[in-house]
């Protein structure tokens, strides 16, 4: 793109003024200076800028003055239309410039006609005229106007500003033509697909938003036209457009048609307008395919710090299988009520008691008291309860985590220094215990993968890695207690029948509700749900989860 030289501006703001249905006169190729016996009479040997501006001059005479300023400029007879101003020197570079800066091959001039006393200069009488450039890429086309004053000894002079070269341009800027510069502003930010526009959806608008500020646009390419331009060249405003140049995207990790089930999920009727969110990811690469949230609460799916209730039994089993030995068939007694540091736990309503279970069987059925005594039997040793918190962090990839393109996600929590009755409530989730979504989503991500890989929104973007990958022993119990839960346990109202699913569900006490949870993976995406005040998981945030797994 060729800039041009800044436009000079002098004086203060004015209205380019209109003349009448006179004739056209054009401009030709070449800068040259008219000859004396060419020269039309003119202001500008004896106008004074500095001068009290007298009486406006009449219509006749403005037009008369204003047809011999357009007949020198359209014959490129640069200071003799300079010489018909207030202020001929900066008239004269700014003419010159306007015919670099569009690359001016002939410029021509119409309907000059006066329209009484101008608006914006007092004193002055305005005239306006069409105005037609051949310029590079194509001819254009437009309106402008000028204010024609006269002195108090009566000598009449157009007076100068950027806004007689084209309306409404300020100091500093000035007109190019040709390649049109880049708009940053004008980059889409897409989903996978490369064309569905993401803040076409709800959910999506602050985080496409976001990325656009923040991530690099591809692909596009510039069109031809007509622009003013900052002293930097940085684009004003596009005044005319030859060719249409190629948006310039920046792609997203999300899939289209997932994110578009995400949305109408968090409106399930079931649900009865109660706030919720959700995310998918794909297992494999941790991309994340769709993040939706409804009420007004801000995106709780990604920044919504909740107690994840018995959804953390997955990262909770998967510390007494890696640090305490145990396995599915170890004993694990489902109790109606356990004290655990002077603090008494009960299971959910619904949950028999079975002194004979196995931890396979309570994680079935959800019995919080079965974890909260092999969790605080085994995994707290002379008062340090850090075990989950480490089997978190080292397995499950707990941390700070950037997604990419600038998005904020809240951290989840599993404080190390858990004491007292938080020592045995943080392994059913609830004490000072908190996650996301967007977590719990991973946390069922990396059972399926076997392998932690850190939730991206941009393809390319830096993943975090796990300290550890999850054993294979470890996975392929999880799997296979996930998968009981869905078909014969707490999941099994909304899930059973699916192929190929591994779930969990939980239920959070907070304030005076209970919120409903729900994580789950098939063959080809992992999701997570959350519904405030949703009670148990199943029966809210497990309609959620079935419509994104069950999307077509």
């Amino acid at each position: 793109m060729n800039r041009a030289v800044k436009v000079g501006l002098a004086g203060t703001c004015t209205a380019l003024l209109a003349l009448g249905g006179l004739g056209t006169y054009n401009l030709l190729n070449g800068l040259t200076s008219g000859s004396a016996g060419d020269a039309q009479p003119t202001a500008g040997d004896t106008f004074a800028a500095s001068e009290l501006p007298g009486k406006p001059p009449s219509g006749a005479e403005a037009v008369k003055l204003t047809r011999a300023f357009l007949d020198s400029w359209s014959r490129q007879h640069v200071d003799g239309a300079a010489s018909d101003t207030d202020v001929p020197d900066a008239a004269s570079q700014a003419l010159r410039d306007y015919a670099d800066g569009l690359h001016l091959k002939k410029v021509s001039f119409g309907h000059i006609v006066a329209a009484g006393p101008s608006a914006v200069t007092p004193g002055a009488t305005k005239v306006t005229f069409d105005v037609s450039a051949q310029v590079a890429g194509g001819t254009w086309n437009y309106s402008s106007a000028v204010a024609v004053l006269k002195s108090a000894t009566g000598v009449p002079a157009v007076h100068w500003n950027n806004s007689v070269l084209y309306p409404g341009m300020g100091d500093g800027q000035s007109l190019i033509a040709g390649r049109l510069p880049a708009d940053p502003d004008a980059a889409k930010v897409v989903a996978s697909d490369g064309t569905t526009d993401l803040s076409a959806f709800p959910s999506l608008r602050d985080i496409a938003t976001t990325i656009g500020e923040n991530a690099a646009p591809t692909g596009g390419s510039a069109g031809t036209g007509v622009a003013v331009v900052d002293g930097d060249g940085g684009a004003v405003e596009t005044v005319q457009v030859f060719t249409k140049g190629r948006t310039a995207v920046i792609r997203a990790t999300v899939d289209a048609r997932l994110q578009a089930a995400a949305e109408s999920a968090v409106q399930d009727a079931h649900l009865q307008g109660k706030p919720a969110g959700t995310v998918a990811l794909d297992w494999r690469t941790g991309h994340i395919l769709a993040v939706a949230h409804s009420g007004n609460d801000g995106d709780i799916a990604i920044n919504g710090m909740k107690s994840p209730g018995s959804t953390m039994k997955i990262i909770t089993a998967a510390a007494l299988f890696d640090r305490a030995g145990l396995t599915p068939d170890s004993p694990a007694p489902c109790t109606d009520s356990l004290m655990a540091n002077s603090q008494l736990f009960r299971n959910d309503p619904g949950v028999r008691a079975d002194p004979g279970a196995t931890l396979a069987q309570a994680f079935t059925v959800s019995c919080n008291t079965s974890f909260i005594k092999d969790g605080f039997h085994d995994l707290v040793h002379d008062g340090d309860a850090s075990a989950l918190h480490d089997e978190a962090v080292d397995v499950f990839g707990m941390g700070g985590w950037s997604i990419g393109g600038g998005v904020a996600t809240t951290d989840p929590s599993i404080p190390p220094d858990a004491q007292g009755g938080d020592q045995a409530a943080q392994f059913i989730g609830q004490g000072r215990v908190t996650a996301t979504p967007l977590f719990m989503a991973s946390v069922a991500a990396t059972v399926r993968n076997a392998g932690f890989e850190q939730p991206v929104i941009l393809p390319g973007q830096h993943q975090e890695s796990a300290p550890r990958p999850l054993s294979a022993g470890t996975a392929e119990y999880l799997r296979s207690m996930m998968r009981s839960v869905a078909t014969t346990g707490t999941a099994a109202p909304r899930l059973a029948g699916l192929a190929g699913v591994g779930a969990k569900t939980g239920t959070a006490e907070e304030g005076d509700h209970t919120n409903g949870w729900l994580t789950a993976y098939d063959s080809r995406i992992s999701v997570a749900a959350l519904v405030e005040g949703g009670g148990s998981g199943v029966d809210s945030a497990g309609y959620v989860v079935r419509r994104l797994l069950t999307a077509g």
